[in-house]
């Protein structure tokens, strides 16, 4: 992170030198007029004094490493001065001879001797890349002498009018991006405490330690490492023993990304730091400590605190034996264990104390059946009422994964009372529940899921079985039967076939339901609906930034970008002189048209009853949802969520979607064939798309060919359209029984083919051009293929290539063709995004998608 924040200094310095010229040279206006106040005495002396100390310090700082036989750092510090050194000699060189002037008289300026000053300073850069790649700064003492330094030698330079104000922000940041650019690519040396470094520091506070063992590492049911620090139990010469938890650099930094992701996501609750400074969660977990013992929690009772060097903290506890909730069997998780666990979370309760991280690690129970809360450091003083209940959430859904969320809910209601229960439920929500458990609820419903399918299955084997069985006994039974009507019963057998296979199929998508509907919050909820049930169930929204606004940033940001490289070259002024207005309403109002005929051709393959107006919006919003997909891929999604959403059971509403998509195939490859043949008996002399159309028949033909000759590749088809029909089939057997459906839906197609061609022809009107209705067809419908295939978002780039090529070899100028497709793509692409953009919000808050 320092890295890159390093790398974003330097580009923001420099974009400040390039584009603010006036700045930069006020600023070394008003720097020179100060420095001339100065008097020439100091100005030497403090050039001479940090001349010295810039140079004798790293060295004593060598010293004092290789004395503690940490040469390692040494060695980093080095290569990082001599990177730094490289890279300064290499900016120098790109300022002088290929820098914007604006740049170059930021950085440089003419010095006393009448030479012109270096852009970085060849010994400063790499000092200060020395000094931090050794950890200098983590000293205090060492950090302040460092930075007195730094500053003093700063100031001479500057004051004297070696350099320029920029020259030393530049410096600076190239020899901290350098540092911490070495120590990311050779790595850092291993700060944690040896065991006699530990020992050490139990001397130093009082003890006298004889061994330590390591404990076992917090693993919780899962597998997963707990990131609580490292756990020794030591022996002393005279005494009980201790618990000891070491915490280094290395455990503050874990979980820094998913903490930064908590904090700009999370909205209502404070997440707790992961990067602190080691005094900083050594005062934390101490002031946990005692202030749980004060509430009268049973907690681990804090004796003494300590620093293992710069890089490592340690705490003493008295030692406590005891095993954690999820390593107890069943039989011991008794109704009085889960009430002890109560009791402890509502003493830290009565104080306003969040424990913040109740899973079953943190839930240790000695050898008396004790609860004991640990791992307080995540913990809050002063909570508010959130954070408070989601304490009670996550402890609901700690017990109730080990003992149901019957006797979870009914040993709460009995220590903590319904009232406080029942405000709990709306933060029973994964979002509001540790990381573990969030985890471990997903792998119980993937679990119950798989159980689920194969439990449809086995019945449905064992009903085969039988019905196989009954056959047999039947056929057996009535002799042999004539051979005339043999052919009846196997044509039959294959129809029922057929429909045991789509009931099995339906089974498992019941089946599946059910297994959502039985998870583990959802039965709590249910549980403290029969004690409350005038509870709010409503989940509090805890997040700031929802996944769907993350997705209209990223689609605004491509928006952005591909609509400037789209009118880089092109004069939008000379555009809007030249451009016919009534032609350009007319494209409106077929580029609007198209959204009806989506629609239309949607609803032709539901069989359902969704709303009409409804269903038009989703186009619309689909519009904004292909800035961040394939054209081929968000819309796709975006109407198969809107069904589901609509009340279409989920595998019906996927096939309904590709009922539509491969009508929608067909008819483009029929359309474009026609109007092909169309084009080329109209005798274009620069366009003949009737050879167009035989070669690509041919070319079908022998790629029809050569995958049925080659077997791998004919069984690799075969499945992918036996898998492509096996849902859409059945759907379309369902729409041919409703005749209106099906004209519905093939009118939607042929319209909305007819308003995008009209569009277009209306695009090339309003800059003067003419072609002919089959032409543009062809164009558009070639040009539409080539950008539903394309990687990019809506098919930018390749749509508007293919159309302005196709346009061009139709025989339109290409200054007309150029604009009138910029036009169309304006009408059809850009302008509905923010239509799309608003109906997409509005579907979102109604619930449709």
């Amino acid at each position: 992170m320092r890295l890159l924040l390093g790398a974003l200094g330097i580009g923001i310095v420099l974009a400040v030198a390039a584009f603010a010229h006036g700045t930069t040279a006020g600023l070394e206006k008003d720097i020179g007029h100060g420095a001339n106040q100065a008097p020439p005495l100091m100005i030497d002396f403090a050039g001479l004094t940090a001349s010295i100390a810039v140079l004798v310090l790293p060295v004593a700082f060598a010293i004092e490493r290789l004395v503690k036989r940490d040469g390692l750092r040494i060695a980093d510090g080095v290569l990082a001065a001599v990177l730094a050194h490289g890279i300064s000699l290499a900016t120098d060189l790109w300022v002088a001879r290929a820098a914007p002037d604006s740049i170059r008289e930021a950085l440089t300026q003419t010095a006393p001797g009448g030479a012109l000053s270096d852009p970085v300073h060849g010994y400063l850069a790499p000092v200060i890349a020395y000094m931090t790649a050794v950890g200098m700064a983590r000293r205090p003492r060492w950090r302040v002498a460092m930075w007195g330094v730094l500053l003093l030698d700063a100031f001479a330079v500057l004051v004297g009018g070696y350099t320029t104000p920029f020259a030393i922000i530049i410096t600076v940041l190239i020899g901290w991006t350098v540092a911490y650019g070495t120590l990311y690519a050779v790595g850092s040396p291993n700060v944690r405490p040896t065991g006699q470094n530990l020992l050490a520091g139990l001397r130093r506070v009082g003890f006298n330690p004889v061994s330590a063992a390591r404990a076992e590492e917090a693993v919780d049911e899962h597998g997963n490492h707990s990131d609580r620090g490292r756990r020794y139990l030591v022996t002393l010469e005279d005494g009980p023993p201790l618990d000891v938890t070491v915490v280094d650099r290395e455990q503050q930094a874990q979980g820094f990304f998913y903490s930064v992701w908590q904090r700009l996501t999370l909205r209502t609750i404070t997440p707790p730091r992961s990067l602190q400074s080691l005094r900083q969660a050594l005062e934390q977990e101490a002031l946990l400590a005692y202030a749980a013992i004060a509430a009268g929690a049973n907690a681990p009772k804090l004796i003494a605190t300590s620093e293992l060097g710069p890089d490592a903290v340690m705490l003493v506890y008295e030692h406590i034996g005891g095993r954690p909730l999820h390593a107890l069997p069943d039989e011991a998780i008794t109704d009085e264990l889960l009430a002890g666990a109560w009791h402890q979370v509502q003493a830290l309760q009565s104080r306003r104390i969040a424990h913040r991280r109740l899973d079953s690690d943190a839930l240790l129970v000695d050898r008396s059946g004790t609860v004991i809360l640990t791992d307080l450091r995540g913990g809050e003083i002063a909570a508010g009422d959130v954070v408070l209940r989601m304490d009670i959430a996550q402890l609901l859904t700690t017990l109730g994964l080990r003992v149901g969320a019957e006797r979870s809910v009914a040993v709460a209601v009995d220590v903590i009372g319904p009232d406080a229960v029942a405000d709990s439920l709306p933060l029973l929500q994964p979002l509001a529940l540790g990381r573990a458990t969030r985890a471990t609820l997903r792998h119980l419903a993937r679990e119950r899921a798989q159980r689920q399918r194969e439990a449809v299955l086995e019945a449905s084997r064992a009903a085969k079985e039988a019905k196989a069985r009954e056959a047999e006994e039947a056929e057996e039974a009535g002799g042999e039967t004539e051979g005339g009507r043999k052919a009846e019963p196997a044509v039959s057998d294959r129809k029922t076939a057929k429909a045991e296979k789509q009931a099995e199929k339906r089974a498992i998508d019941e089946a599946l339901e059910e297994a959502r509907e039985e998870d583990l919050l959802a039965q709590i909820r249910r549980q403290v609906l029969l004690v409350r049930p005038q509870a709010p169930i409503e989940p509090v929204r805890l997040e700031r930034i929802k996944p769907r606004t993350l997705v209209s940033f990223c689609a605004g940001a491509f928006a952005a970008y591909f609509l400037l490289s789209q009118f880089t070259h092109v004069k939008l002024g000379a555009l809007v002189a030249e451009a016919n207005w009534i032609w350009v309403v007319f494209a409106l109002l077929f580029s609007a048209l198209t959204y009806v005929a989506a629609a239309l051709s949607l609803l032709g393959f539901v069989p359902e009853k969704v709303p009409f107006g409804r269903t038009v919006l989703a186009q619309v919003a689909a519009s904004f949802v292909k800035l961040v997909a394939p054209a081929a891929v968000g819309g796709v999604a975006l109407n198969a969520r809107f069904l589901q959403r609509a009340g279409v059971r989920p595998g019906l509403a996927v096939a309904s979607v590709g009922a539509s998509q491969l009508f929608g195939l067909a008819s483009h490859i029929v359309l474009l064939a026609t109007f092909g043949y169309i084009t080329g008996t109209e005798r274009t002399p620069t366009l003949s798309p009737s050879r167009t159309v035989i070669a690509g028949l041919l070319t079908g033909a022998v790629l029809t060919l050569v995958v049925t000759a080659v077997p791998a590749l004919r069984k690799f088809v075969s499945t992918r359209v036996r898998s492509l029909f096996a849902g859409v089939v059945p759907r379309m057997l369902d729409v041919l029984q409703r005749p209106r459906k099906l004209l519905a839906g093939i009118g939607g197609m042929l319209l909305l083919t007819a308003a995008n061609v009209m569009c277009l022809d209306a695009s090339i009107r309003a800059f003067g051009g003419e072609l002919s209705y089959a032409s543009i067809a062809v164009v558009f419908l070639a040009g539409n293929a080539l950008g539903s295939a394309a990687p990019t978002p809506g098919g930018v780039g390749a749509v508007e290539a293919a159309l302005i090529a196709g346009l061009t070899f139709a025989g339109l100028p290409y200054e007309v063709a150029a604009p009138a497709v910029l036009l169309f793509r304006l009408m059809v692409f850009w302008l509905p995004v923010l239509p799309g953009w608003l109906a997409f919000t509005h579907l979102t808050r109604r619930e449709s998608l």
